[in-house]
């Protein structure tokens, strides 16, 4: 029995949607896991690791007062240090790159061009290769502190945002700008009163993706700060360790959830721009 086209569609069509829900499925699991260690005694969370808390393994908040007062460095300015490098870092990435491709989409020039394939070239090049003449090169420049690291942050963000904001500009029409330019604005006018409102689809998802990027990032400010004064999020939870090398792994649990909630709900709220911008910069160009 031969089926028909709208069956065959039908059974297409379930059999993506149950591939595509294990895999939603694999990807929510390891934060279902932080989600139920995080309210866990230590030890159950070593012994039961998969199991839902009761009321011998529920350990209520202790886990997070825990996490927040350990080792007396102060979890706030953990906090606030990470908001200052990622909003700068955010920041300094959507003007200065947003700028940047404007110009080499306009200008088009062999060095435009060169330009632009060296920030897409940087997208492929590992960290690995560059972290130990990086952080040399950042203290003697200065750039090791929260206020200056977004420098550096900037300088690997680039390559993403450059090529997402070319892709965009391309699509916007040239004749806007001519007649603006007719009527007396001059490039930086053009560009903040023309050109950047149109950007805004692609600018929220640039700032979303590299929004997530540096607030989870661990490695470079790792490297790059004095740990024993700037501590990031991802630096504090490195650090709690009892003698011996001991982890709490409820505390740690506890302060991984309290670090991906302000990011996941700012991604779900944003979400749609994200998918409208990443394809308003990829069908052109």
């Amino acid at each position: 029995m031969r089926l028909s086209d709208f069956q065959k569609k039908r059974i297409r069509r379930t059999f993506l949607t149950v591939l595509f829900t294990l895999i939603s499925i694999a990807y929510v699991f390891p934060v279902a896991m932080v989600v139920i260690n995080s309210f866990k005694i230590n030890t159950f969370v070593k012994t039961d690791t998969f199991a839902f808390p009761n009321a011998e393994s529920f350990a209520g908040f202790d886990n997070f007062i825990k996490g927040m007062t350990f080792g007396g460095y102060p979890f706030w300015k953990s906090v606030v240090y990470s908001v200052v490098i990622t909003v700068l870092s955010v920041i300094l990435i959507l003007l200065f790159t947003s700028m940047a491709a404007w110009y080499i989409t306009r200008v088009d020039s062999p060095l435009c061009r060169l330009f632009y394939y060296l920030c897409v070239f940087s997208m492929v090049v590992p960290f690995q290769m560059v972290m130990f003449t990086l952080s040399k090169t950042a203290d003697t420049l200065k750039l090791n502190t929260p206020w200056t690291i977004p420098v550096i942050y900037l300088g690997f963000g680039a390559g993403l945002a450059i090529f997402m904001f070319v892709g965009f500009v391309k699509s916007i029409p040239l004749d806007i700008e001519e007649a603006a330019a007719i009527d007396g604005c001059g490039p930086l006018r053009n560009y903040f009163s023309v050109v950047l409102p149109m950007m805004k689809p692609t600018m929220i998802s640039v700032g979303i993706l590299e929004l997530m990027w540096v607030w989870n990032d661990y490695l470079l400010p790792y490297l790059v700060l004095d740990i024993t004064e700037y501590r990031t999020l991802p630096i504090h939870i490195q650090y709690l360790k009892g003698s011996y090398g001991t982890v709490d792994l409820g505390a740690t649990m506890a302060l991984i959830l309290l670090s991906i909630i302000p990011v996941v709900v700012f991604y779900l709220t944003c979400q749609k721009h994200i998918i409208k911008g990443v394809a308003a910069g990829a069908v052109k160009g």
